[in-house]
């Protein structure tokens, strides 16, 4: 049934540029995850062959992988800009921390190679600049979750409205999850010493990803009452219960490759396990794009700007897609130690 108000092109170009952007949001979260997790897991390899070979594994796809959250931040200031104007100014300092942080870090990818001997300063940069951006993202994403004070159309919290113990229970997770992530990409397309080590670190990190799933789950349904009704009223019950059945398989799975020799295996069940804990959220605070109390619909654009926008990402989406199947098969298969691209 269409909301109040709101039909034809009013009402399903919203829910058309809602998908594009939660689709863009989850692509960026697992292809640039397993990169950040490479910056996150660098103090654990100090050694200079370890990392070269670290960062070898994703020099083809880094830059690429970022691709999505402009795409993303872009079509929610064009689709959605009421949502936008709420959004950021609640989240300022995050924000311009997890922008800051890929600045870093995307510098010290370009320099590190060009700098030795002298390139400490920017294995300090990659790793502080991955920490930031995966730590500042949590603290977005636990602000949004845990509502979003508004007042006639704005913000109407202050400077530290994302500062919660939420919020940092979410950041937490998201560093551990990306560092499983990055911890299970090396271990699928590395050899030798540090494959093995990388496996030893990521069982632990998946079993504190775990937690951190059980943790976030109860805690959500616990402090907000909309999302309590949303996951455990009837038949919503019913429809949901796969979402928990199917985390703990994926877990499961990703544990078995871990311990076997299916390389790929744990790598593309942790991927899984991002997929699933998004679309649980997504489902926490559909149809809200500023929780609680702003929709899609009205915090959309007009309908001309959306149709606007959305015939370019559908010429564009299949471009940029097609391209990163071609850069990620171009560059498939492990990467040796000493082996660099240039």
């Amino acid at each position: 049934m269409s909301p109040a108000g709101f039909s034809g092109a009013a009402y399903w170009l919203p829910l058309l540029c809602a998908g594009v952007i939660a689709l863009a949001v989850a692509l960026y979260v697992i292809l640039d995850g397993f990169d950040l997790g490479i910056g996150i897991l660098f103090p654990f390899f100090p050694e200079e062959s370890a990392r070269d070979q670290m960062m070898a594994s994703v020099a083809p796809f880094w830059d690429g992988n970022e691709t999505w959250l402009v795409m993303g931040g872009a079509g929610l200031f064009v689709a959605f800009p009421t949502a936008y104007a709420i959004i950021m100014p609640a989240h300022y300092l995050p924000v311009i921390l997890m922008l800051l942080g890929l600045v870093f870090r995307g510098v010290s990818f370009e320099f590190r190679g060009v700098a030795k001997p002298y390139h400490r300063r920017w294995d300090i940069a990659f790793a502080a600049g991955s920490v930031t951006a995966a730590l500042s993202q949590g603290l977005i994403l636990g602000g949004i979750l845990n509502g979003i004070p508004v007042r006639d159309g704005e913000f109407a919290g202050g400077p530290w409205h994302w500062l919660t113990a939420f919020g940092l229970m979410c950041a937490v997770a998201l560093v551990i999850g990306y560092a499983l992530l990055g911890a299970c990409w090396l271990v699928m397309k590395t050899r030798g010493d540090l494959e093995e080590r990388a496996r030893r670190l990521a069982l632990p990190l998946l079993g504190a990803l775990l937690a951190c799933i059980v943790v976030v789950s109860v805690w959500t349904p616990l402090a907000l009452p909309r999302v309590a009704q949303r996951w455990f009223s009837w038949p919503n019950l019913l429809y949901l219960s796969p979402v928990p059945l199917a985390t703990g398989a994926l877990a499961l799975s990703c544990w078995q490759g871990l311990r076997s020799r299916r390389v790929s295996r744990a790598f593309y069940s942790a991927v899984g396990l991002f997929v699933l804990a998004y679309v649980g959220l997504l489902l926490s605070s559909v149809p809200y794009l500023v929780p609680p109390g702003i929709t899609l619909w009205q915090a959309a654009a007009a309908p001309r700007s959306q149709a606007f926008m959305f015939v370019g990402l559908a010429i564009m989406i299949p471009v940029i897609l097609g391209y990163t199947v071609f850069v990620y098969r171009t560059f498939r298969g492990k990467v040796d130690p000493g082996q660099a691209y240039h």
